[in-house]
């Protein structure tokens, strides 16, 4: 198989042994399907790791398609229950190398590193390049490297750290993108800030922006970051956003220094910014509201799913949603009244989410409260 068939091959292998979908439900159709274990994947007479899912007496596998479009066949056989991927020209190349692949580049920082099942990485990343936010598997066949060519461990990535990525030549329809990393090269590390915005102005080099809270004696509570034709300003799904969208109470995500001044507050040059929320302070809950929602919703986990829960009580997302774009199932009819009402006055439902190992074939969990009452609505429709 000529090298662009052996990339491709690991590509596909790396997409549908981890693809999930990402948290998006305006861009996905909820689904029902069942993981069959006992059915073997075969690609190109080697088996793998990967478990089709039935729909509605389908098979399917993430980035399927794409095996097809490239000139793979997808058979099932029956007999001994396997489905087998077979490149079309398989052992026609005669051993030369054959073309390149083409892949794709993305110079950015890493947001999250999440361990898979099949004992790769999952790298969430944004930044600039063809897509800005890709979630990209790196396996055994990744080369990960620092920019002097020495082997790098993914154990050592983590947010905030500068990298160059070549992936492809697949990517999965998802929102967002995922793919298959074939080369990685580690930069700088970046320091990180979750904060709200309490100051944004316009200035001869670019923009100024505030975060956090002016605190003596609470360590870096408040920064300030100098933003220039280089810094990447986007929103929460990698889009490219105006600064003029900033305003004080705007929630966001600063990757900025590491060098910084010693004043008070201290400066430092901003690389990537990430606006998590366009909404005002006041439409955000406060730091005591969140704890006491994460205690609520954990008392509420339905019965058997608490062993799933992979997600920490105090690390919940917890987030204000509009009641009349939920998607919950209330549980008894006195919810179903509630969330009625509240959709009838454009009211907000209070979302908290954990994350499962059941994730990639139902998605998330998400337990739903009135936000004014604080009482149980329901939970999300899980795919």
């Amino acid at each position: 198989m000529n090298k662009k068939k052996i990339i491709i091959a690991a590509t596909l292998v790396g997409l549908m042994g981890s693809a999930v979908a990402a948290e998006a439900s305006s861009f996905f159709q909820k689904v029902s399907g069942f993981v069959r274990s006992d059915i073997k994947v075969i690609v190109d007479g080697e088996k793998t790791s990967m478990k089709p899912v039935f729909i509605n007496g389908q098979a399917y596998l993430p980035a399927k398609s794409e095996a097809n479009a490239l000139g793979y066949d997808v058979k099932y056989n029956p007999r001994d229950r396997s489905l087998t991927l077979t490149s079309r020209d398989q052992g026609n190349d005669g051993g030369n190398g054959g073309e390149e692949a083409q892949l794709m580049m993305l110079s950015g920082v890493v947001r999250s590193v999440s361990r898979l099942d099949n004992g790769a990485y999952r790298l969430d990343v944004v930044g600039r390049g063809q897509n800005s936010w890709v979630l990209l598997t790196v396996d055994k066949d990744t080369k990960l490297t620092n920019a002097s060519g020495k082997n790098v461990n993914v154990k050592d990535l983590k947010a905030g750290t500068e990298i160059v990525a070549e992936y492809g030549p697949v990517m999965t329809m998802s929102f967002p993108g995922q793919s298959h990393a074939v080369k990685v090269t580690v930069g700088s590390q970046r320091l990180v800030k979750e904060d709200v915005i309490t100051g944004v102005k316009h200035t001869d080099d670019g923009w100024q922006v505030t975060i956090g809270q002016a605190k003596h004696g609470a360590g870096l509570s408040q920064v300030v970051l100098n933003a220039g034709k280089e810094t990447k300003l986007m929103n929460a799904q990698g889009s490219s956003i105006e600064w003029e969208s900033l305003k004080p109470g705007t929630k966001v995500v600063a990757y900025y220094g590491p060098e910084m001044t010693k004043s008070l507050p201290p400066i430092s040059p901003l690389h990537y910014l990430v606006a998590l929320t366009d909404k005002p302070a006041q439409d955000t809950l406060s730091p005591a509201q969140v704890t006491e929602f994460q205690k609520l919703a954990w008392s509420k986990l339905p019965e058997g799913q608490a062993s799933h829960v992979t997600t920490k009580r105090d690390e919940a997302s917890v987030e204000l949603v509009n009641a009349s774009e939920s998607g919950v199932l209330a549980t008894t009819d006195e919810a179903k009244k509630l969330l009625q009402a509240a959709k009838d006055k454009g009211g907000k439902l209070v979302t908290v989410t954990y994350q499962t190992d059941q994730d990639q074939l139902l998605g998330p969990l998400t337990v739903v409260f009135d936000l004014e009452s604080k009482t149980f609505i329901g939970y999300n429709v899980r795919r």
